[in-house]
């Protein structure tokens, strides 16, 4: 559940056209969930698999397959942003994440391009446009955000992502002078990748499993919150577990930080309804000597950062692919 008074939101991270126009709006009313993040994985499952796009895609087959792709996408983002217009209008968030074409993820001038057209398309003041943070997606953002463009910044590994980002999102900022309120930006902090990745290690290692994602988002999230932005959050993305050990909703209750946005899978929001524990965690600087306690060990975070990057990007090229390759 959202806690307005920490300005904690749990956002949603899953689109599709029958769940837009039913129980999305139920998890909206109940205070539940208060925005909504896609991307090329969400929608290659929603568009290839549910029967609500048959009608369109039969409609749309004369069109090139990165158009049909965009008209179904932009109207299923529209649904979305019309249900939270409402939210958005109290500032109670209410947004909704489109990305970019992954493959643009190195060319910053095709990002910013694409970025403002869909925003356009779009038409709704309630959107984020979603950028990588790469080299490229650094100069997208600030470019997107000085123009007024809420934006995601997203698959986040490492601290110096963190800081690229909300370097890029300060000048933006700073530039901003329309009067009206502030663009806003979040920093899509990937977190249960590292401990898919790394468990067996620290279990080999002797140390506590499943700690490696909380610790890294923990050490971020304390990195932009010293930069004090009132229009900037940390954003905990990756969310759903990856361990039948775990509880379902570990990653929501474990980094329920004040001043930050939980973007989950439905079946771990759901878990973590049920649980009904929404107690704010503080968090503190154990991640310190962990991290040092691996360093020591052999463990490589730079290089963990760099490949989680990469295979992060191709996950999201190969999803972008096979929704062209099959529309």
């Amino acid at each position: 559940m959202c806690r307005k008074d920490i300005n904690f939101s749990l956002w949603c991270d899953f689109v599709e056209r029958n769940f837009l126009d039913g129980e999305f709006k139920d998890l909206i009313n109940n205070n539940v969930v208060n925005g909504a993040t896609s991307n090329p994985a969400i929608f290659k499952s929603a568009f290839l698999t549910s029967p609500a796009y048959q009608e369109d895609r039969a409609r749309l087959k004369t069109d090139n397959a990165k158009s049909i792709y965009e008209k179904l996408a932009i109207e299923d983002i529209k649904r979305a942003a019309a249900s939270m217009a409402h939210l958005y209008e109290k500032d109670n968030d209410g947004f909704i994440s489109i990305e970019v074409d992954p493959f643009l993820c190195d060319d910053a001038k095709a990002t910013i391009e694409e970025g403002k057209r869909l925003y356009k398309a779009i038409g709704k003041n309630n959107v984020m446009i979603k950028v990588p943070a790469t080299k490229a997606g650094y100069e997208a953002m600030e470019v997107l955000m000085s123009d007024g463009i809420h934006v995601n910044a997203t698959l986040i590994f490492s601290p110096d992502q963190a800081k690229n980002c909300v370097e890029a999102f300060k000048r933006a900022t700073d530039k901003y002078e329309s009067g009206v309120k502030l663009p806003q930006g979040v920093i899509s902090v990937f977190v249960s990748r590292f401990d898919g990745k790394l468990d067996s290690t620290l279990k080999d290692l002797g140390m506590q499993t499943a700690k490696v994602g909380i610790y890294n988002a923990t050490q971020i999230y304390h990195l932009i919150e010293d930069y004090n932005m009132p229009n900037i959050r940390t954003l905990f993305a990756s969310t759903g577990v990856k361990s039948d050990a775990l509880e379902v909703d570990y990653y929501i209750k474990e980094l329920l930080f004040k001043n930050s946005v939980n973007t989950a899978p439905l079946d771990t929001i759901k878990a973590f309804i049920q649980s009904n524990e929404i107690e704010e965690i503080i968090p503190n600087k154990e991640y310190e000597e962990f991290f040092n306690n691996l360093e020591k060990n052999g463990v490589d975070m730079e290089k963990v950062y760099s490949e989680l990057l990469h295979d992060g990007l191709v996950s999201f090229k190969d999803a972008f692919k096979q929704i062209l390759d099959e529309l």
